[in-house]
C-alpha cells in the first residue's frame, strides 16, 4: 500500500495557543512518535527547524522551532515530552538537535537499531515500512532545506509521514525481537542512547581535511588551518555549510600545491565552489598570511590508542590479540543474525586487544559495553586473547 498522506489529522504548531493544544494533549499520553527535521549540507547550524510528534490516534504535530522566540517555550514542551517514551528512527541523528533546544528524552526507543538488532537487511525507515507493513513511503525530501521559510505541502506531507508509521513500526520490530530473544538486550541498548551525546568537535578541525593526517610539512597545515578558519568563519556569519562555500577536497588541493599567486589560485581547477571565485580576495588572503597561524600540538585524548592498521609493525603482539580476537566476535555476530558492530563496536574491542586487563569483562563495563555484550564478548575475547598467547603448532 503506498501511503501519499498521512492517515491521522495534521496540526501545525506555530504559535502559543498551539502550542499549549500539544502540551496538553502530551500530558495524557505515555508514548509518542518523534522526528526532527535539521538542514545538514545547507546551513552551518544544526538545530531543528520542524519537529515532528505523533499521538496514536489523536494527530501529528509539526512543530515550527522558528515561530518562536527565545526558549521558554522549548523548556515547556520538552517538559512535557519527557513524561513520554519517545519512539524515534536512527535517534543519534536527532537527539542533538533537540537538545540543543533542551528537549532531551527520559526513555526512548529506537527503530533503527531495534532493526540492526532483529536481523533485518535493511534498516532505512522506508524500507523497514516496505518490508514489515507493506507501506511504501515517500522520499523524495529527505536531503531537503528545512530552513526555508514557508515550507510547501509537499515537505510538510512528508515530515508528517516520518512519524505516522512509527508505533505499528515498533510493534512489528517488539514482537521480532521477543521471539528471537533479543528484547532486553534491545532494552538496554535504548537505556543507553538516552545518555547520548554527539562528539566534542576537534580542537583543530581543519586536521580532519581529507589528506591531511601524511602533511607533516609544517607551511602546508598552516594554510589548511588559515583555509578552514577563513571558511568557517563565513559560514557561520552567513549561517551556511561549510562546504557550500568551498568543499573539503579544495581545500586539500591547495594544501597539497600551494599557489603562489591569486592568479595561479583562480586557475586552480581544483578550487571549487560556489564561493571559490566570488570570495577569492579572502582565499588568497588566508593563504599569504598563513604564517601567522600559530599550531597547536596534534590532538591526543588522554585514553588514544594507535590506529590499528599501524599494529602490525609497531605493536605485533596487540596486533596478535586483536587477528585471534576480532573473526570470533564476527562469526559470533553473524550466529545472532546482526552487524557485528553492534554486538560490539570496533573501538572497545580494539582497547580491549591493546591493552587488556585482568578482568575483561570489567574493562567492558568501563569502555562503555552493555551488560548484554559482556556476557556474550567476554567469553569469546577470553578465548581470542588466549589464542593469542599459545605458541604456534609446529606444521607436520
Amino acid at each position: 500500500m503506498k501511503l501519499d498522506n498521512p492517515r491521522l489529522e495534521v496540526r501545525y504548531v506555530d504559535d502559543p495557543e498551539s502550542l499549549k493544544t500539544l502540551i496538553k494533549a502530551l500530558g495524557s499520553v505515555a508514548v509518542i512518535g518523534l522526528d526532527a527535521e535539521r538542514a545538514s549540507g545547507f546551513r552551518y547550524s544544526h538545530r531543528a527547524y520542524l519537529i515532528q510528534i505523533a499521538i496514536k490516534d489523536v494527530a501529528i504535530y509539526l512543530v515550527d522551532p522558528e515561530c518562536f522566540q527565545g526558549d521558554q517555550w522549548a523548556k515547556e514542551l520538552g517538559s512535557a515530552m519527557a513524561k513520554t517514551t519517545w519512539i524515534l528512527h536512527a535517534a543519534t541523528q536527532d537527539l542533538p538537535c533537540l537538545a540543543e533546544l533542551g528537549i532531551r528524552p527520559t526513555s526512548l526507543i529506537d527503530t533503527e537499531l531495534a532493526a540492526r538488532l532483529g536481523g533485518l537487511e535493511r534498516f532505512g525507515l522506508a524500507s523497514l515500512a516496505e518490508v514489515l507493513l507493506e507501506m511504501e513511503l515517500a522520499k523524495e525530501h529527505s536531503a531537503a532545506d528545512w530552513s526555508q521559510r514557508p515550507l510547501p505541502e509537499s515537505m510538510l506531507n512528508y515530515a508528517a509521514l516520518d512519524v505516522d508509521v512509527l508505533f505499528e513500526l515498533w510493534g512489528a520490530l517488539e514482537q521480532t525481537l521477543s521471539e528471537q530473544g533479543k528484547l532486553d538486550w534491545a532494552m538496554q541498548e535504548f537505556q543507553h542512547l538516552v545518555g547520548f551525546k554527539a562528539k566534542e568537535p576537534a580542537a583543530e578541525p581543519w586536521r580532519q581535511l581529507p589528506g591531511m593526517s601524511k602533511i607533516k610539512d609544517e607551511r602546508k597545515q598552516k594554510i589548511a588551518a588559515s583555509l578552514w578558519l577563513a571558511r568557517n568563519k563565513v559560514a557561520m556569519e552567513k549561517d551556511v555549510a561549510p562546504g557550500r562555500l568551498i568543499p573539503d577536497r579544495s581545500i586539500a588541493a591547495v594544501v597539497a600545491e600551494p599557489p603562489k599567486s591569486k592568479s595561479q589560485l583562480a586557475s586552480n581547477k581544483q578550487f571549487q565552489g560556489r564561493a571559490s571565485r566570488t570570495m577569492l580576495d579572502l582565499w588568497w588572503r588566508s593563504i599569504s598570511e598563513s604564517e601567522a597561524v600559530e599550531l597547536g600540538e596534534e590532538e591526543r585524548s588522554t585514553d588514544f590508542i594507535p590506529n590499528h592498521r599501524s599494529w602490525e609493525k609497531r605493536f605485533p603482539e596487540a596486533h596478535a590479540r586483536l587477528t585471534a580476537t576480532r573473526p570470533l566476535i564476527v562469526d559470533k555476530a553473524a550466529e545472532l543474525a546482526m552487524p557485528v558492530e553492534n554486538l560490539l563496536t570496533p573501538d572497545i574491542l580494539r582497547r580491549v586487544c591493546f591493552e587488556p586487563a585482568e578482568d575483561v569483562a570489567a574493562q567492558m563495563m568501563l569502555l562503555g559495553a552493555r551488560h548484554w555484550q559482556v556476557e556474550i564478548c567476554a567469553p569469546l575475547i577470553g578465548a581470542g586473547l588466549d589464542l593469542a598467547l599459545a605458541p604456534p603448532t609446529a606444521e607436520a
